[in-house]
């Protein structure tokens, strides 16, 4: 394939991961891919120790040299016009993955993936949420099993003050699209380094 695949980038409320996941973004455009972003209501709005809402907007269109997907009317015809080969929620937070794993499509994010799965293409998750090892546990294992949805690696990042958390490893974005894009999950799916 000559062309690089076209991406949706989008970007749910986990923002103490905002940083990695524009590094991630950094390192596709760089390597030639087509980026849109999408974000969720939340991730759109709000302002957190982590960055204002403008600065976190300001950011992603920067790097993608496009407008941001943020309302449930834009991301509608994300599927009927086959506008990317892959979406990937980069962070995925525990709440949008509930909203995946049980039909809802209440945030732009969330209609985008229901939109672009009509086509039968893949979806990578980058989870990042302090309960993964607790009540989004079995929602998490729900998109695991189901079809046309792929993992970042991820893994536990404070087994001792935040036992139930996990959170993807965002330099393994890119690998996680390539595989994805054959219909292949990238092993090891849940790693086992620890960082303290």
């Amino acid at each position: 394939m000559t062309d690089k695949p076209r991406i949706g980038f989008a970007m749910t409320g986990s923002f103490c991961t905002f940083k990695q996941a524009f590094e991630a973004a950094e390192a596709l455009v760089s390597a030639g891919y087509d980026l849109t972003p999408i974000m969720s209501f939340n991730a759109y709005n709000l302002s957190t120790r982590f960055g204002t809402a403008e600065e976190n907007r300001a950011k992603i269109e920067s790097i993608t040299g496009k407008e941001i997907i943020h309302t449930i009317e834009s991301a509608e015809p994300i599927g009927p016009k086959r506008l990317f080969d892959l979406i990937v929620v980069c962070p995925c937070t525990s709440n949008t993955i509930a909203k995946l794993a049980n039909g809802v499509n209440d945030t732009p994010v969330t209609m985008a993936v229901k939109s672009h799965l009509r086509n039968q293409r893949p979806v990578v998750i980058a989870v990042s949420t302090n309960d993964a090892l607790s009540n989004a546990a079995k929602n998490i294992g729900l998109l695991e099993s189901m079809k046309h949805y792929y993992f970042v690696p991820y893994r536990q990042d404070d087994y001792i003050l935040k036992p139930f958390s996990m959170v993807a490893d965002f330099s393994k974005v890119q690998r996680t699209i390539e595989l994805a894009l054959s219909e292949i999950q990238i092993q090891p799916m849940i790693e086992n380094k620890i960082d303290r």
